[in-house]
């Protein structure tokens, strides 16, 4: 089993294209998005129609579940962009996606934990920012999931994580999204440090998980372009850069 997997496109059709071209020439032809596809201030129902024309997998993140359950007054500009670009059939794609799926007996699909699309699996944050989770907490936060292999996205931090128990969890990182700020439950920074797209191949080799994270060029100043001309500085200096704004 080999399969590529995409996470936290948000919207950003460039990107993803650049990344399909590598998933292509490294000849996969097994591809998983595990959500956050649309929210963001750049190319929303482009980034949609050409998703529902792929024979994937897709999982619902925590924004196509904001989409969805739309409330100006609740959601940030992101979601309010995006939602203010979608149609009703994009809307009823977005509705029947899981929150979690399984791709054969091993591997689980999520894209914050196996019980929340909220919550982060392999990152903690707390009132002085971001750090790697210990063993305790995935632990707790897997629960009793017995996956070999659990993909989750949620975080745009690539990273390879083992388990106590042998199992392994891949966060491919983000294709359209390289930084961004949160205030829940703190506040915090994520910032991987290149424009670049970012993505994962896995595969299965003599019963053991083999699992690269990969880094693919594209046109980021176009994005960051389409990103200003909506306003949106922050995500600008992002797509440009890899990090945040100065605070």
């Amino acid at each position: 089993m080999k399969f590529a997997l995409v996470s936290d496109i948000h919207g950003n059709l460039p990107a993803l294209e650049a990344v399909l071209r590598d998933v292509h020439r490294r000849g996969v032809s097994t591809v998983v998005n595990l959500g956050d596809s649309l929210s963001g201030p750049l190319w929303p129902l482009e980034t949609a129609e050409f998703l529902m024309r792929q024979p994937w997998i897709h999982l619902a993140g925590n924004h196509e579940r904001q989409l969805l359950d739309f409330d100006p007054a609740r959601r940030g500009p992101s979601d309010v962009y995006a939602h203010s670009q979608l149609t009703p059939a994009v809307f009823k794609w977005l509705a029947s996606l899981p929150p979690t799926a399984w791709l054969g007996p091993q591997v689980l699909l999520c894209h914050g934990t196996p019980h929340s699309d909220l919550h982060y699996l392999l990152e903690t944050v707390e009132p002085g920012g971001v750090r790697l989770a210990k063993p305790g907490e995935i632990s707790e936060r897997l629960g009793d999931t017995d996956a070999h292999l659990i993909a989750c996205g949620h975080t745009h931090v690539p990273r390879v994580v083992s388990t106590a128990r042998g199992q392994l969890i891949v966060n491919p990182g983000s294709v359209g999204l390289p930084a961004y700020d949160d205030d829940q439950p703190h506040f915090h920074l994520i910032e991987n440090g290149s424009p670049y797209a970012r993505y994962a191949i896995c595969e299965c080799i003599e019963h053991a998980w083999h699992a690269e994270l990969l880094a693919v060029p594209y046109d980021h100043a176009k994005a960051a372009a389409a990103a200003s001309a909506r306003n949106r500085p922050d995500w600008a200096h992002a797509l440009l850069t890899g990090y945040m704004p100065p605070l």
